[in-house]
This record gives C-alpha cells, sequence and structure tokens, in this order.
C-alpha cells in the first residue's frame, strides 16, 4: 500500500471532484469519514457545508446564483441507527429511507444512476459505516456510465471487513481534470489518516487544489463510546 503515492495523486490532480474516504486512526480508536467537493464554474464553487445536528447540509453560499438546487442542496451525511450513511448526492435519502424500511445500503443503491448533468454524468459516490453490521467494518460504492455514455449504467460495490489502522479507502468522482473528466475507474486507493481530527482536515484540504477546492468535512466515529466528532472546513462562510 503505497499511500504517499495515493495522496501525491490527489496533489497533482486539479480537479479529482468529490471524493469519500472511509478507514481507521493509527490509534484504531475511530472510524473515519471524509467528504470533499470542489467546483470549477462559479456555480459549483458556489456551495458551502451546513451542520445540522447530527446530519450536514450542503447550500449554495449565494442563494442568487443557484441554478439547480437538486444536484447542490442535499445531505451529504445521515445516521439511521448506528449506520452512518457518507455521500456525493441525494442517494444519502434513498439509503436512509431503505434503511429505515429494513432493506439494505446495496438495494438502495441499485435504485439509482449517476447524475443527469450530461455530459459529464458524474458519478454518484457512496459510503456507509454501520456498527451493527458484523461482518463489514464500512462499505464504498460508485454508479457511473459506461464510457460516459448516458444510455449505461454500471455500479461497484466495495466491502471491507477490516479496518487497517492509520488507512482509509478513498474514491473521487473523476480521476482528473479534462472536458469531460473522465470517471473514477478501478479500486478505490490507500491513503494515509490520522488520530487528530483537525489534522486530518487539514491535510486532506491542503492536498486539494487550491483553486477548485469549495468545502471538506471530516467526521470521526468511535464505536465503542457511541460518540461523533465533526470537522467543517469552507472556502466560503454563510
Amino acid at each position: 500500500m503505497n499511500i504517499e503515492t495515493h495522496a501525491e495523486r490527489l496533489k497533482n490532480s486539479t480537479y479529482p471532484g468529490r471524493g469519500i474516504i472511509l478507514g481507521q486512526t493509527p490509534d484504531e480508536q475511530n472510524i473515519v469519514q471524509v467528504y470533499w467537493i470542489m467546483g470549477r464554474s462559479e456555480g459549483s464553487r458556489n456551495r458551502a457545508f451546513i451542520s445540522e445536528g447530527s446530519t450536514v447540509k450542503t447550500e449554495a453560499f449565494d442563494e442568487s446564483k443557484l441554478e439547480n438546487p437538486s444536484l447542490v442542496v442535499y445531505h451529504p451525511i445521515k445516521i439511521h441507527n448506528n449506520a452512518h450513511i457518507l455521500t456525493n448526492g441525494d442517494q444519502t435519502d434513498t439509503i436512509f429511507d431503505y434503511l429505515q424500511n429494513g432493506d439494505t445500503f446495496e438495494s438502495a443503491l441499485c435504485t439509482r444512476t449517476f447524475e443527469p448533468d450530461p455530459p459529464i454524468y458524474t458519478p454518484r459516490i457512496s459510503g456507509i459505516v454501520d456498527l451493527d453490521d458484523t461482518q463489514h467494518i464500512y462499505k464504498l460504492a460508485i454508479l457511473k456510465t459506461i464510457a460516459l455514455n448516458g444510455d449505461y449504467a454500471t455500479r461497484h460495490f466495495f466491502n471491507y471487513e477490516t479496518a487497517i489502522p492509520g488507512i482509509g479507502h478513498c474514491i473521487t468522482t473523476y480521476q482528473d481534470n479534462g472536458n469531460p473528466p473522465p470517471s473514477f475507474s478501478g479500486e478505490p486507493f490507500c491513503v494515509e489518516l490520522f488520530d487528530n481530527i483537525a489534522a486530518t482536515a487539514d491535510f486532506y484540504w491542503d492536498l486539494l487544489d487550491e483553486a477548485n477546492r469549495v468545502s471538506l468535512l471530516v467526521k470521526y466515529i468511535n464505536p465503542e463510546a457511541k460518540t461523533v466528532a465533526l470537522k467543517i472546513v469552507n472556502k466560503y462562510q454563510k
């Protein structure tokens, strides 16, 4: 696991888009969730994370410039019982609703596809940490097109049975900048995590391209104490 090389992958990409990391702190005390958003256009950069109790909402920084609320305003994180959901869109609500009805993360995402934003067709990336799941420490998923063709969808699920201390698995919407940007390909790659939540937030905020980064959140979940800590970084404050 060459985590330094993989960190450079994020640093050297001007536009990996939105990203999710799930993993464990080196001291094995916390399961970690990281999520960030980026933007190339004025509309994409017009966003900020707002904490709302146990959840977080993505809102327009300047509502007068809001063009497509369905792709901007959503809850990237929600909690159902001991299941901590993290996604890059309104599929958060789909997963929450399915869990509430006794169904699964996978079955929820089998009802969704990529985002309706041609010609990019942004992939939907999702993760879950379910403290009641005795078989998996966390799961990741990506829903995307085949070769950027809006007529074809493919769904990939990655299930992790055991956490690796100090390591997170990262998945992004895009591989790098482009017109349109190419969708993420392959398996989630391994990256570094830290015991301190602020250190993790600072590390990934500094890795992201300064011109295109918009907001980042880090969530630490302590399975033993059933406690949660949250750190939010916004380029533009509400």
